[in-house]
């Protein structure tokens, strides 16, 4: 009875333990699976550079190989990170959204982002880069990378756009590529109502594409006589109506208001159909309509009314 108690412990005992493979050099994710075929949980120490050791392969383990250990225990294991001494890869050309990437992969950090003008690189990309292509570097350098903003704009002669309309001052701002920007109104008795008293830049100074353009406008705060369609406490209504016929017009509402211009309207129609839109009361604001990209309509909405 003492033999064969003996016995069935020596068996029960061998079977709750499994010898410790041999895993250093090996990758990561096959030696989980066969220390989880052996009944032994993994459990990772941390992670180091190494010249010899593939990234994401094991460089160290405890318990040794050879060693018993009961079933459910851990192995300890260290996981290369790669060499610590890459090449420098070569980024130009790149979008600066796959350049941070790169380098993010490789355990570098960015360091200076400048930008200039390029006539061969397209906005966005990069031009050029510190360290060069192939140079070899540590993980955890530094890289600085110069990106490209596209085409250099080109330059105007500001236009003189005082005493025009707000409808003719427009169209001559979008003929020289430039933008509409904040609005301001100003009432000076004896000149026209309606009409461009002020503006910024001035008339004749030199005006890259995309410049905003301010401009200011005579006209008297709380004059009656308008012309909206519908107003609640607060907002306004402003309502249009495409004309009929047989194609679909691309309509956009530009809406300029506290100093600031936003498209709130962007769609294509089709003939016969209305455009309805609330716009902010309390601040005076300009609604600008246009129809495949033309100017075909400028309402003002003082806050006065609401």
């Amino acid at each position: 009875m003492v033999s064969a108690y003996l016995t069935l412990t020596f068996i029960i005992k061998s079977e709750n333990k499994v010898v410790v493979p041999d895993i250093v050099g090996k990758d990561v994710v096959l030696i989980l699976e066969m220390l989880s075929d052996l009944g032994l949980n993994t459990k990772i120490k941390g992670s180091e550079y190494s010249d010899s050791v593939p990234k994401n392969h094991v460089i160290f383990q405890e318990p040794e190989p050879g060693s018993e250990i009961k079933k459910r225990r851990d192995v300890k294991i260290i996981i290369s990170k790669g060499t610590i001494r890459i090449l420098m890869p070569n980024l130009k050309g790149l979008s600066i959204q796959q350049t941070r990437l790169i380098i993010e992969e490789n355990g570098l950090r960015l360091n200076k982002l400048s930008s200039t003008y390029s006539e061969s690189i397209k906005k966005n990309e990069i031009i050029s880069q510190f360290p060069l292509p192939g140079t070899i570097i540590t993980r955890g350098d530094f890289v600085n990378l110069l990106v490209s903003t596209g085409l250099r704009p080109n330059a105007h002669k500001m236009p003189d756009i005082k005493w025009q309309s707000l409808e003719e001052a427009i169209a001559l701002i979008e003929s020289f590529n430039l933008s509409l920007g904040e609005i301001k109104f100003l009432f000076i008795e004896g000149k026209p109502e309606n009409i461009i008293i002020d503006q910024f830049p001035l008339s004749g100074h030199r005006v890259i594409e995309g410049t905003d353009v301010n401009i200011t406008i005579n006209r008297e705060a709380g004059r009656k006589g308008h012309k909206y369609l519908h107003s609640t406490k607060g907002v306004t209504l402003f309502k249009y109506r495409l004309k009929y016929g047989f194609l679909k017009k691309h309509m956009r509402l530009k809406l300029n208001s506290f100093g600031i211009s936003n498209d709130i309207f962007d769609s294509f129609m089709k003939p016969g159909e209305e455009i309805w839109i609330l716009i902010p009361g309390n601040k005076d604001a300009t609604v600008l309509l246009y129809e495949d990209d033309e100017l075909i309509k400028t309402e003002v909405f003082d806050s006065w009314q609401n």
